[in-house]
C-alpha cells in the first residue's frame, strides 16, 4: 500500500509543499534529451511533478501511480492536459512502446518483495519499444543513508494557504538491512493526526544488474547521482 502522504487525500495536496525545489530531477530530463526520449512512461509519477517537466518540454508523457490521491493532483496541475495520467502500476499498463520508462526518487525501492520487483521489471520491458531504455536510481546500502535520517530529521513545518501551520514528522523505526521502515505523522492545525509510514528495501548493485538480466534488459551504464555524488546508482538499461 502507498504511504498516506501520497494515498490520502488529506495529504496528497501537502507533497509539493514538503518536498520544495525537486533539483534532483534535472538529471533526468537532461538523460531524456540526451537520449532523444520522444515517448516516456514516468512509474511512480506521484503528483506529476516529473512526467510535467517533461511535456513542457516537448516530451509525449505518460504517468502511473497506485496512489489516486496523488494522481488527482496531477490531473489538476497546469498542463496536466498534455499529460496521460493513469491510476495503477507497471503490471497494469494499457499497450504501450515508448522510448524510455523512468523511476526517480526512492520509487525503484517501494517494490519490497522479489516478486513485486520481477513483475514490475516485466511490465516496464513489455511497455518500452525494443532498444528503449529503462532509467531508475537505487540508494547505495553500503552508505547506509538511514543512519543520517536518524541523526538529521526534524519535524517541518509548512503554512498551508487556507489551512494553517502544518506539521510533518518522520523517524527510522526500523532498520532491518534490506528493509528500513520510517514512520510519521502529519498533524493539522484543527489537531486531526494523520499517521505516515513507508519502508524501503535497499538492494545491493549486483542483485540489481543480475534481475535487470533475468528481466531481458542490458545494463549499458551504471551512472553516479549528480545530486547525491557516492550515494545512489543511477542504471541505464536497454530492452533487449
Amino acid at each position: 500500500m502507498p504511504d498516506a502522504k501520497f494515498s490520502d487525500p488529506r495529504l496528497a495536496p501537502l507533497y509539493d509543499l514538503f518536498e520544495g525545489d525537486r533539483a534532483d530531477l534535472d538529471a533526468y530530463v537532461s538523460i531524456a534529451e540526451e537520449f532523444d526520449a520522444g515517448r516516456i512512461l514516468d512509474v511512480g509519477c506521484g503528483t506529476g511533478v516529473f512526467a510535467l517537466m517533461l511535456a513542457e518540454r516537448g516530451h509525449r508523457v505518460i504517468g502511473v501511480d497506485p496512489a489516486a490521491a496523488s494522481i488527482e493532483i496531477a490531473r489538476s496541475k497546469p498542463g496536466a492536459g498534455e499529460v496521460r495520467f493513469l491510476v495503477g502500476d507497471a503490471t497494469s499498463l494499457p499497450p504501450m512502446q515508448v522510448d524510455l520508462a523512468t523511476m526517480t526518487g526512492n520509487v525503484a525501492q517501494v517494490f519490497l518483495s522479489d516478486s513485486e520487483w520481477v513483475a514490475t521489471l516485466a511490465g516496464i520491458h513489455e511497455a518500452l519499444r525494443p532498444g528503449g531504455l529503462l532509467v531508475f536510481e537505487s540508494r547505495d546500502p553500503a552508505r547506509r543513508v538511514w543512519e543520517e535520517w536518524r541523526r538529521d530529521w526534524a519535524p517541518e513545518h509548512i503554512e498551508v494557504a487556507g489551512v494553517g501551520v502544518v506539521e510533518s514528522w518522520a523517524e527510522v523505526t526500523n532498520a532491518d538491512a534490506p528493509y528500513v521502515t520510517f514512520e510519521g505523522a502529519v498533524t493539522f492545525p484543527d489537531g486531526t493526526v494523520v499517521p505516515t509510514s513507508s519502508t524501503l528495501r535497499f538492494r545491493e548493485r549486483g542483485d540489481i544488474e543480475a534481475t535487470l538480466t533475468a528481466a531481458g534488459f542490458q545494463v549499458d551504464e551504471v551512472r553516479d547521482a549528480p545530486d547525491r555524488p557516492g550515494h545512489e546508482f543511477v542504471f541505464i538499461a536497454a530492452r533487449r
